[in-house]
């Protein structure tokens, strides 16, 4: 397990985790790659993953297949598309260096580009081992968790300057933010811990103890309420942030990404296990009773999830088939698998 997923790792863990259009080419460090874009292209919504094997799929959700794949010389590790759909962002790692983890030392990128042309736009340097990427809803700002040093980069959102590296607990890594904008909940791989962010001030302003392992967050659209994917507890933490009360959920093993549907009703969580005993689920929560809903079946290696905007699908990644499930959310199995890259591991959706 540890060659897919110890990029993401602080030496402090025990567990480990963790793109043109129609003659359009995208190249990187000197690799090309084309392919042939559907006719559709305009109209169609697309998906996303991020392939720790060096590359970005793009599936076509009306046609459900890839039909772009971008190539990167490093680990892609998380992709989210903007809130408005025009920009696409993603964390890549420098690849190893003669055999060595060099990679350690070397500052990771941000890759920007057009989800829709299939053209890269702008690349920032940000900290060693980043993580995951989000764009705040007001479009100000994208910030980048920086795994190995323990911060997160803050980006502006119109000219893609980092205008704040902010310190936060050991590991950060996944993340989201507040409906409003106003906070960032990062999960501290690395202690037992999320640091809240504050995106006025641009400082932390507390952490929140939650739990071992935490990978990453999930915040209501309220605002009121967080949920953690706790790993080595094999658990979802419930956080009440008036009470500051923590319930737990017992969830699959190994427990990666966690995604609230559409409705804040149900948590989406991504079980994945280790390599040599891979979950292969996906656990959906009620919010309100703390219960488990429904446990579905999925493919080895679960990581990443996203829920349709309309509510009607759910979408996973599997890291050990290089797969990604489509689930029914009414009848809560799946319905399709769709082969993408080696190792996919984050997934996004265009709104």
């Amino acid at each position: 397990m540890k060659k897919y997923l110890s990029l993401f790792f602080t030496s402090m863990l025990i567990l480990s985790l963790f793109l043109a259009g129609c003659g359009n080419t995208v190249k990187e460090k000197g690799k090309t790659e084309k392919t042939q874009v559907s006719k559709t292209n305009q109209e169609a919504r697309f998906l996303f993953t991020a392939n720790e094997g060096g590359s970005i799929s793009k599936i076509n959700l009306n046609e459900q297949k890839v039909i772009s794949t971008f190539k990167f010389d490093g680990a892609v590790h998380n992709i989210q598309v903007s809130p408005n759909g025009k920009v696409a962002a993603a964390t890549v790692i420098p690849e190893m260096m003669n055999g060595h983890d060099d990679s350690m030392d070397m500052a990771g990128k941000a890759i920007f580009f057009d989800p829709i042309k299939d053209k890269i736009m702008k690349e920032v340097k940000v900290g060693n081992h980043p993580a995951h990427i989000v764009f705040t809803e007001n479009g100000r700002y994208i910030l980048v968790t920086n795994n190995e040093d323990n911060t997160v980069s803050v980006i502006d959102a119109k000219n893609y300057a980092i205008v704040k590296t902010i310190p936060t607990g050991k590991g950060p890594h996944g993340f989201r933010i507040s409906k409003d904008s106003q906070f960032a909940y990062v999960a501290n791989m690395g202690e037992d811990t999320v640091s809240v962010l504050n995106l006025q001030t641009l400082m932390e302003d507390k952490k929140i103890k939650v739990g071992e392992t935490p990978v990453t967050t999930g915040i209501t659209t309220d605002g009121k309420t967080l949920v953690v994917t706790l790993n080595k507890e094999n658990a979802l933490a419930i956080v009440d942030l008036a009470s500051g009360k923590v319930d737990k959920v017992k969830v699959g093993n190994g427990p990666a990404q966690v995604y609230i549907g559409p409705g804040d009703q149900f948590a989406y969580v991504a079980n994945q296990g280790t390599e040599d005993a891979p979950s292969h689920s996906l656990t959906k929560v009620d919010l309100k009773s703390k219960q488990v809903a429904a446990t579905i079946e999925t493919g080895k290696g679960s990581h990443g999830v996203v829920t349709s905007p309309d509510n009607k699908f759910t979408y996973v990644t599997n890291m050990f088939e290089n797969t990604v499930n489509v689930i029914d959310n009414s009848q809560n199995k799946v319905i399709k698998t769709i082969n993408v890259g080696k190792t996919p591991n984050g997934i996004s959706i265009m709104p």
